[in-house]
């Protein structure tokens, strides 16, 4: 699983001009579900996104409150294209992914882990949907976390 994190002070999604999630200060999580990939990174994922430290405590400090501490919101984006490999040609390749269904359902256990992990909001687009997404990134405070 590969994941890039942003720190944001608001994000939404829309799909087909329908707002269907939205957060206020938190993390914009693009997830992209590789071939093999199971519930066990899913769970590792979301337990080290809940305790990372990238907000600022009160010295200013950028790693010293974890979400969990802000209770900020968390918006996770399904992006098979995080699995595109470029090393030839100039067009993708995103054999990589996996298979739509394997990779929804890994979607949602992940959701439900950030849920258990104690997010109180956590939003979501629209697995496989042609979506919007809509964020103000802050810092900017931007990382990719894989597993």
């Amino acid at each position: 699983m590969r994941v890039l994190l942003q720190r944001v002070t608001e994000a939404s999604v829309t799909v087909e001009n329908e707002p269907i999630g939205s957060i206020r200060a938190g993390f914009v999580l693009f997830l992209g579900v590789l071939e093999g990939d199971t519930g066990d990174k899913a769970l590792w994922l979301a337990d080290k996104i809940t305790k990372v430290r990238l907000f600022p405590g009160e010295d200013g400090k950028i790693n010293d409150r974890s979400i969990l501490d802000t209770g900020g919101g968390i918006l996770v984006v399904s992006q098979f294209t995080l699995a595109g490999k470029t090393e030839k040609g100039n067009r993708p390749d995103y054999t990589a992914a996996a298979k739509p269904d394997v990779a929804e359902k890994l979607y949602d256990y992940f959701l439900e882990c950030l849920r258990t992990h104690g997010v109180q909001n956590v939003a979501c687009g629209r697995f496989g949907a042609h979506m919007e997404v809509r964020l103000l990134n802050d810092g900017p405070v931007t990382l990719i976390l894989e597993r």
